[in-house]
C-alpha cells in the first residue's frame, strides 16, 4: 500500500452522490473558496490535477473544486496528527454543512480522518505503528468495526522485524475504508461497481503563501532533505529462498 492524502471536504448531503456527478471546475467559485479559506494569502494559479491524482500535493500546492452542495481542498497542510487542532476558521466555515477530514501517509503507516456536523467535532481518530493512537475521540463508524473487533490483523513478518505490527490492524486499510465510506472512493484496492473514480473529478490548483511565514515552503522543503540525508544511503534487498529477505551489496 502507498497512497497518501490530504484531502478537506465540505458538503452539504451525500459526498458520494455529489462527487458521482462532478461538473468541470469553476474558476470564478474555486478562486472564491480558496479566497475565503485562506484569507489574506498570496495565491498564484498553478497546473490543475484531479481527485485521483492531487489529493496529496507537493508542499506549498493546493487543489480544489467547488460545485453546488460540495467544496474540496487538498494541501498538505490539513494534515494534523491531532485533526481536532485544525484551525478554527476552517472548522467555523463548515457551518450547515458536513466537514471531513482524511489524511494517510503510507511513508509512516498513519492514518487520522475526522468528521464535523455544524462546526461540531464528532468523530477524529490518528494513528501510526511508531507513535499509536494519538487521537481517538467520539463513537466509532460503522466501517470502524471490524478493524477494533481484530477481524483485521496484520500477519507478523520476521524476515521485516522481531516484533509484531504495534496495532491491531494496518492503518492503511482502514484508510482506504474510510476513504470509501466517507467519500464514496478508494485510492488503492480493486473498485466496487457503486465506486465513484476519482480521477473524473476535476480539480484547480494553486501556489499559496502564507503572509506570516512566506518562507515555510522552503523550511519545510529544506526539512525533508535534511531528513533524507540523516537516513544515509539507501538499502536494496531480493526475496531469498523461501520468501526471505536478502540484502543486495553491491551494484
Amino acid at each position: 500500500m502507498g497512497a497518501k492524502t490530504g484531502l478537506l471536504v465540505y458538503a452539504d448531503g451525500d459526498i458520494n452522490e455529489a462527487l458521482r456527478g462532478a461538473p468541470a471546475p469553476d474558476p470564478e467559485q474555486t478562486a472564491a473558496l480558496i479566497e475565503r479559506l485562506y484569507p489574506g494569502w498570496a495565491i498564484r494559479e498553478d497546473e490543475p490535477s484531479s481527485l485521483g491524482g492531487g489529493c496529496y500535493p507537493s508542499y506549498g500546492t493546493t487543489y480544489a473544486t467547488g460545485f453546488p452542495g460540495i467544496d474540496i481542498i487538498c494541501d498538505q497542510r490539513v494534515m494534523l496528527d491531532h485533526p481536532s487542532r485544525l484551525p478554527a476558521h476552517l472548522v467555523e466555515a463548515s457551518a450547515g454543512r458536513r466537514l471531513v477530514l482524511h489524511a494517510m501517509h503510507s511513508v509512516v503507516d498513519w492514518l487520522a480522518f475526522a468528521v464535523w456536523e455544524n462546526g461540531q467535532l464528532i468523530r477524529s481518530l490518528s494513528l501510526s505503528p511508531g507513535s499509536g493512537v494519538m487521537e481517538n475521540i467520539g463513537d466509532p463508524f460503522p466501517f470502524e468495526a471490524a478493524y477494533w473487533a481484530g477481524e483485521h490483523p496484520v500477519p507478523h513478518d520476521p524476515a521485516w522485524s522481531d516484533e509484531p505490527y504495534a496495532l491491531p490492524f494496518h492503518p492503511l486499510e482502514l484508510g482506504e475504508d474510510a476513504l470509501r465510506a466517507l467519500f464514496g472512493f478508494v485510492l488503492e484496492g480493486m473498485p466496487e461497481p457503486d465506486d465513484v473514480d476519482p480521477y473524473d473529478v476535476g480539480l484547480l490548483g494553486f501556489q499559496l503563501t502564507d503572509p506570516d511565514d512566506p518562507d515555510e515552503v522552503a523550511e519545510h522543503d529544506a526539512a525533508i532533505k535534511e531528513a533524507a540525508r540523516a537516513l544515509g544511503p539507501p538499502r536494496r534487498f531480493t526475496f531469498g529462498p523461501g520468501g526471505s529477505l536478502l540484502e543486495i551489496d553491491g551494484p
